[in-house]
């Protein structure tokens, strides 16, 4: 018995040592989904994936606590490696959109608020560790090789804790209904730089480098969600408005940036399901699951809460059907993506059950 114990040890160890620093994005994908279903009318399935997001994010944080105290220099490690090193910002993302899950399932502003702490605490350990350490690294990998659509990460974290400052704002009195409405408009404002010095870089690496289809990862759907997230941010700023006289000065602003943000997020959809057919149809590249896939999930969900929050700010209504469609395709792919995690879950249990047997 002890000898089976131990050996179950290691496989978690091992499983530990392994563990992706993206890990967060079922929580970021379940999330949004939940949240477009709410607001669609859909409170059972809504209610349903909160309680299955709440002990996800619960049950990740403890691999990742286990993985920094079990294998530490893996986990710093991995902090400055290039292709990697993006992934610890969907622990920002997933607590941001599991404080909004909340604000919108159960309205208790004081866990939204501890939610929105842990999210900008986060979010300031993670940016500057990640950028000062890739930066200051002495071997840096070539463009083609480091860079990928989650780099886009990055602003996807700053977005969802602007977008929680601004909920935060609405529910809150005087003064910190101002100064969170100032903390959402800044990290609105540095996300957009960011997406603009990132995607072009990733520009660039499509069209002018080398790209097999094998480099078309799921992620690079975060083209379009890091937009669709900064579109919801926007959204909510111009609704705050009317509470908050400094936005109002810059409501023209605000309401163009928005637009620019959807529209850029709405470009992308074609241009990134026209590569999916390049690389699964004619390429023929395999589907196989991995955990990259939530990061496909959660654009199209926030496009759909996105889309539906932008017309409600700038009394767009003709753009009502947009919601409903992507809250479709959102759902199915997350169907899809969450039967691969437990066959996935099926396998390696499997394969741990053989090697104890032969063992034995």
């Amino acid at each position: 018995m002890s000898a089976a114990r131990g050996r179950r040890g290691e496989a978690l160890d091992s499983l530990l040592a392994d563990f992706p620093p993206a890990g967060f994005a079922m929580v970021m994908a379940t999330g949004i989904v939940s949240i477009a279903s709410h607001r669609q009318g859909l409170p059972r399935l809504a209610y349903a994936l909160f309680v299955l997001n709440v002990a996800a994010w619960a049950v990740l944080w403890v691999l990742n606590l286990l993985r920094a105290a079990r294998h530490p220099r893996r986990f710093f490690g991995d902090m400055i490696v290039h292709a990697r090193a993006p992934g610890y910002f969907t622990a920002v993302a997933a607590t941001g959109v599991l404080g909004t899950h909340y604000l919108v399932v159960s309205d208790d502003l004081r866990v939204v608020g501890a939610l929105w702490a842990l999210s900008a605490a986060l979010w300031c350990a993670l940016t500057y560790t990640v950028f000062v350490g890739l930066t200051v690294r002495e071997r840096k990998p070539t463009l083609e090789r480091g860079l990928s659509g989650i780099w886009l990460l990055a602003i996807v974290a700053t977005q969802s804790v602007a977008v929680l400052a601004a909920q935060l704002a609405a529910h809150v009195a005087q003064p910190w209904k101002l100064e969170l409405n100032f903390v959402a408009l800044s990290m609105w404002l540095w996300g957009g730089m960011l997406y603009m010095w990132i995607m072009t870089m990733i520009f660039y690496r499509y069209t002018f480098l080398p790209f097999s289809p094998g480099d078309l990862t799921p992620p690079y759907w975060i083209n379009m969600g890091a937009m669709a997230i900064s579109t919801l941010a926007g959204s909510l700023l111009v609704l705050n408005s009317s509470e908050a006289p400094f936005l109002l000065s810059l409501l023209p602003f605000l309401k163009g940036f928005t637009v620019f943000y959807w529209a850029t997020a709405t470009w992308w959809v074609p241009m990134l399901v026209l590569l999916g057919i390049w690389r699964y149809f004619w390429k023929r590249f395999p589907f196989r699951y991995d955990t990259s896939y939530w990061g496909a999930v959660f654009p199209l969900g926030m496009y759909a809460v996105s889309t539906q929050e932008m017309a409600r700010a700038l009394a767009l209504d003709f753009l009502d059907w947009i919601p409903h469609a992507f809250l479709v395709a959102a759902l199915l792919a997350w169907a899809l993506t969450f039967v691969g995690l437990l066959r996935r879950i099926a396998v390696l249990g499997r394969h741990c059950m053989r090697r104890e047997s032969r063992q034995v």
